[in-house]
């Protein structure tokens, strides 16, 4: 026991010694989504923000009160919308309410997103009868619109909206994933359809080139739209960069298929740069050569898209629990976890008497329904009573 808590006090004190070695921030997985949907708004130039010197449009306050809007809200967030001359408050809530949103519904819409005011009728009808093309009907439309106002009134690229519809149908892309793009990933739709195009025909000519099959290529260009439509947020010379470096690194196109498929095309929101930064401290961590750090990214892509930072910060909550390097070595993928998931699942399972640091870390590994299953088995195994072949059966008369 007291050789264990040596070696957990070395790894740690190892760990702390690299800390000044890798301290620059990368891009990680977890921050990827998050950081590209927040880009996912232009800020609207046609309206002016500025608030000072200026009076609010009491015909614009006294339609929205009549609509049961909050009018404090609408001042605390967004005080600009009540200043413009003209607003089409009555013809934007008549469109909503024919669409079958009922009063509350019309004033939560408004509330949320009270620039809708500033569109014409005709402009809110083009945007209705465009997302009609993928939606199954009026109710899951105006649905939508209440859970996503902010994508639904943005109409500026209309045009670019409508082709780009029409070109992910024609690729193969469901209505209902292409309603997904919509409200969580709005800003793939303001590109020029030609751009998303050639992004998707440098993916294709890329997967062939590594050795995919014409049979196999449209199965896969939808898989990895479909779990991440931000990559046609890039452009073809970060896709050919990102490759490349993989390349470089001696992974076989096989292999460089494989980890495309493992981070569902998030390997194109990092760098080489970052990358790079990533493995050299993996491997200077599990002190292991290039290609046993090569083997051990393919295991657990976590090394290659997560930043220093975040894997420092992993393995070292991860050594301050007992957990050795080498146990984390055979068990890479227990780094995708949070450091605070990692401290829950150890602390449920010491309370069934498991011994995480003398045992394996499978039993930490997996989603949040991968570890119930596996806490379920280990507490049925502890429960289960032991049966002897030869003791005696009572047997009462």
């Amino acid at each position: 026991m007291l050789r264990g808590v040596a070696h957990g006090a070395k790894d740690i004190f190892t760990l702390l010694l690299m800390r000044s070695q890798y301290c620059n921030p990368g891009l990680y997985f977890s921050s990827v989504w998050t950081e590209v949907a927040n880009r996912s708004f232009p800020t609207r130039s046609c309206y002016t923000t500025d608030t000072k010197s200026r009076e609010e449009n009491k015909k614009t306050v006294e339609s929205l009160h009549r609509l049961s809007v909050d009018i404090k809200k609408i001042r605390r967030l967004k005080e600009w919308v009540l200043l413009q001359d003209v607003a089409y408050v009555k013809e934007i809530a008549g469109i909503l309410q024919e669409m079958g949103a009922d009063e509350t519904t019309v004033a939560n819409i408004l509330e949320r997103c009270p620039e809708a005011i500033l569109h014409t009728p005709a402009e809110i009808n083009s945007q209705r009868a465009l997302w009609q093309l993928v939606c199954q009907n009026e109710k899951q439309l105006i649905k939508l619109i209440e859970q996503f106002p902010e994508s639904f009134f943005t109409t500026e690229y209309y045009e670019n909206q409508k082709a780009n519809i029409l070109f992910f149908q024609e690729l193969g892309l469901k209505n209902n994933i292409i309603t997904r793009f919509l409200t969580s990933a709005p800003n793939i739709f303001y590109n020029p359809v030609e751009k998303n195009k050639n992004l998707i025909e440098t993916l294709q000519r890329n997967y062939l080139n590594l050795g995919g099959s014409d049979a196999n290529m449209k199965i896969w260009i939808l898989k990895l739209l479909s779990q991440n439509p931000f990559i046609l947020l890039n452009t073809s010379t970060v896709i050919q960069e990102n490759l490349e470096f993989l390349q470089k690194n001696d992974f076989t196109d096989h292999e460089v298929l494989q980890l495309l498929s493992k981070l569902k095309g998030f390997i194109f929101q990092l760098t080489p740069t970052t990358m790079q930064k990533s493995m050299l401290f993996s491997q200077n961590v599990f002190k292991c050569s290039d290609q046993e750090l090569k083997q051990l990214v393919l295991k657990c892509p976590a090394l290659l898209y997560y930043s220093v930072p975040v894997l420092e910060e992993r393995l070292e909550g991860l050594l301050k629990e007992g957990i050795s390097v080498l146990q984390i070595r055979e068990t890479p993928m227990v780094l995708e976890l949070t450091t605070q998931i990692v401290q829950y699942r150890i602390k449920k399972l010491s309370a069934l008497g498991y011994d995480i640091k003398s045992g394996t870390l499978e039993s930490l590994n997996g989603t949040k329904k991968d570890f119930e299953v596996n806490y379920g088995k280990i507490q049925s195994k502890k429960e289960r009573p032991i049966f002897n072949p030869v003791a005696p059966i009572n047997i009462e008369d």
